[in-house]
């Protein structure tokens, strides 16, 4: 029977969710859910000075917002800390860890002689071997016995087979004098106690892998797949920063990016499939593997977010659009829509989505559903509102009131009234834009007019004729 896949993503919590973050929780979501696996949540906490309940509840925040949902309870790596030593212990029993009584001091010396010697500067504690009989009363930390010749290979997905020389890796310890464990035993005994398989995560993890590999083989446990992740850039080539704008998915969410068009942007950023670029979420997973994933820094470029951000939103469900709008909404302390605008701006969606790349820019489209009577155009609508405009709303506005409402009798209606006036269509829209919206750009003015109804459509039209200067 094969074996079920298990992914995990385990962040620290002493900030937001950082972008490059949230990518390899969606690389490894995308991965187990694409083979009907789990994908499991730890929250590496055990550095207790800088992790907060504000920085784990942001990264819940921010995987929630993007669709991330995982499998079980929220893993707390701090309240594993008995688990992590139960495993330095036995490692101890079994004589693949060792205790060291050496000082810092004497650690310092060995250190500076090494280096005035031209030797390597890595520790070699004289308690490694040494006889438990002369051990003395004092504090000690624990370390593994680490190989000293040969080679450890990092089979890895992404990167190929990378080879480290055994005599570059120390004795790590495991536990510290406090007895407390450090964070290389903490992650091999979780990843090891989740039943983990595949370990996806950025490639400055990678020197960690050889590191951990001494535990599983010391434990005699079976190794997880690999898989290093090169790191996101800003357009210039430089290791992404504040410099480059935004750096948490809450900043994106904020800025008004629809999720969807969140997940598929950053999917493609290091791993593709084919020329494909817009894909839905049961595309990626269908379609995910390791193989796919780029060996160079992904670039990270808004126009091309905004671009798959806006065909996502032109291709999403009305209601579930709706729906994202008002959490946009609540992120930016924004009121909720509720009542007639909120059945209003139901109905209207068809006509706002297309071609708006963001939640702002579906709200300015929709300004005419928000406005309220009278309608205050601004300076460049207000232009098309002069006193021959004004009268010519005046005159129209009859012929629309008596038509039946549908979109082929407004139009005709309105084509019929300019041939009789002898002025083009174009010269009848910027004057109904100004009166219906307010504003310069809008959807279509019969689509206004469908999703305003006819009694709201015609008093805006009245109130802008009956405005003569």
């Amino acid at each position: 029977m094969p074996q079920t896949v298990v992914t995990r993503f385990a962040p620290s919590p002493t900030g937001f969710l950082h972008i490059g973050g949230a990518r390899t929780a969606l690389f490894n979501w995308l991965y187990a859910r694409g083979r009907g696996g789990r994908f499991l949540l730890r929250i590496e906490d055990t550095d207790r000075a800088r992790s907060t309940d504000q920085a784990t509840q942001a990264i819940l925040d921010g995987m929630a917002w993007l669709g991330l949902d995982h499998d079980g309870d929220v893993i707390s790596q701090y309240e594993r800390a008995e688990r992590h030593r139960e495993v330095a212990l036995e490692l101890l029993d079994k004589g693949e860890a060792y205790k060291c009584f050496s000082t810092q001091d004497e650690i310092q010396t060995f250190r500076d002689t090494a280096r005035a010697e031209g030797r390597s500067t890595l520790f070699q504690s004289p308690w490694r071997d040494a006889d438990p009989a002369t051990h003395p009363d004092a504090p000690y930390v624990i370390r593994i016995k680490a190989p000293r010749d040969g080679a450890t290979v990092i089979a890895d997905q992404v990167q190929g087979d990378v080879t480290i020389r055994n005599d570059q890796l120390d004795d790590m310890v495991l536990l510290r004098s406090d007895g407390s464990p450090v964070y290389m035993l903490a992650v091999a005994v979780d990843d090891h106690d989740m039943g983990v398989t595949h370990v996806i995560r950025g490639d400055d993890h990678l020197n960690n892998a050889a590191r951990q590999m001494l535990i599983y083989t010391a434990m005699g446990w079976p190794l997880p797949v690999y898989a290093h992740i090169p790191l996101i850039h800003g357009p210039d080539g430089k290791k992404l920063s504040k410099r480059h704008g935004a750096l948490g998915v809450d900043e994106y969410q904020k800025m008004g990016y629809p999720a969807a068009g969140m997940r598929n942007y950053l999917a493609r950023l290091g791993w593709s499939h084919g020329d494909d670029e817009f894909f839905s979420d049961a595309q990626a997973q269908a379609w995910f593997d390791l193989s796919g994933i780029g060996k160079s820094p992904a670039r990270f470029d808004f126009k091309k977010l905004e671009n798959l951000c806006g065909q996502h939103i032109a291709a999403s469900d009305d209601a579930a659009l709706l729906h994202e709008l008002q959490g946009f909404l609540a992120a930016t302390g924004q009121p909720a829509l509720s009542g007639p605008r909120l059945s209003l701006m139901e109905t209207g969606m068809y006509c706002l989505k297309e071609r708006a790349k963001t939640f702002p820019e579906l709200l300015e489209k929709a300004e005419f559903i928000l406005a309220e009577r009278p309608i205050r155009p601004d300076q460049k609508a207000a232009a098309q509102l002069d006193d021959v405009s004004r009268s010519i709303l005046k005159e129209l506005t009859p012929h629309l009131r008596n038509a039946r409402w549908s979109r082929e009798d407004l139009e005709a209606a309105a084509m019929q009234f300019a041939e009789s006036i002898d002025v083009k269509f174009g010269k009848l829209a910027g004057p109904l834009r100004a009166a219906l919206a307010g504003r310069s750009a809008t959807p279509s003015v019969f689509d206004m007019m469908l999703v305003l109804g006819r009694d709201e459509t015609i008093a805006r039209l009245s109130d802008a004729a009956c405005e003569s200067g």
